[in-house]
């Protein structure tokens, strides 16, 4: 089980700067997402793919790191508007030759904009755009998830884990505090571990998605100790967020909360290993 931290938490500065700042506090892997770090045209562009790509690996190189997830925001998967809903499936396959140029362990997808009830469609044009898109990547050799999330398609592991069973090959990026924040019981949230690809950390509370360390709710020793009983071998990514307010975030200190949330997992982690061993 090795650590990863995301540029999320540090979109104030430039992408190297952002690197740097994550090596310094000594993770030796990131995750990269779509926003200020990583405009997804520049990347998709067939003029400009290249150059993006030796950019990000000589940054990546500089400061001895490596992409464990890259995270394409594409959420327009669900629409019912076929010419959006077909830019966002064609934009994943156009950006494979980018992923695969980064190396990256994964990559993380939307479930796609929620929608409402009674929109009867909606879940089947997701499952349908989610198969293409799967299989784009299964021929690129690069596994895909989604991340369950509030204001998407698969907010809950009920109506996440519907999406994985109807797409073959599909995983699960785990977003703890997403589950936390609408109080889903930590029994519900462990249904989603033997689909799980990826896992985003951070402290959270009922409807409170972003709280510093000491008031959060997410309990890291049943973390730990789940993620062993799950024999879970992916990335743990320590994902803090510059979203103040969306669903209750609070404004938190990137780096005190990275390497405080970082410690306490691999503190954990190691613990448990010393006792399996004993």
């Amino acid at each position: 089980m090795e650590f990863s931290c995301h540029t999320w938490a540090f979109n104030d500065l430039t992408l190297p700067e952002a690197f740097g700042t994550i090596a310094r506090l000594g993770f030796r892997y990131v995750d990269l997402g779509s926003g200020p770090h990583l405009n997804l045209q520049r990347a998709a562009k067939l003029s400009t793919r290249t150059r993006t790509v030796n950019q990000i690996r000589e940054d990546l190189t500089t400061f001895n790191l490596k992409l464990a997830d890259l995270y394409l925001m594409l959420p327009r998967i669900s629409v019912a508007d076929e010419e959006k809903r077909q830019g966002d499936i064609d934009m994943l396959k156009t950006l494979m030759p980018f992923a695969q140029g980064l190396d990256v362990a994964g990559i993380t997808i939307s479930p796609g904009l929620i929608h409402p009830k009674t929109d009867d469609e909606a879940e089947d044009r997701t499952i349908a755009a989610l198969r293409d898109m799967v299989s784009a990547a299964n021929e690129a050799d690069i596994p895909v998830s989604i991340e369950p999330h509030m204001d998407s398609m698969a907010q809950t592991p009920e109506q996440a884990l519907k999406f994985v069973k109807a797409v073959p090959g599909l995983e699960i990026t785990l977003d703890w505090a997403q589950m936390i924040c609408q109080d889903i019981r930590h029994d519900q949230i462990l249904e989603l571990l033997p689909y799980t690809r990826h896992i985003q950390m951070r402290q959270a509370a009922r409807a409170q998605l972003q709280l510093p360390f000491d008031r959060g709710r997410i309990r890291i020793p049943d973390v730990i100790s789940a993620l062993n009983e799950a024999d879970y071998e992916g990335f743990v990514g320590v994902e803090y967020m510059q979203a103040e307010g969306w669903h209750g975030m609070e404004k938190v200190n990137a780096i005190v909360e990275c390497y405080t949330m970082r410690d306490a997992l691999r503190d954990e982690r190691d613990k448990s290993a010393r006792v399996s061993k004993a």
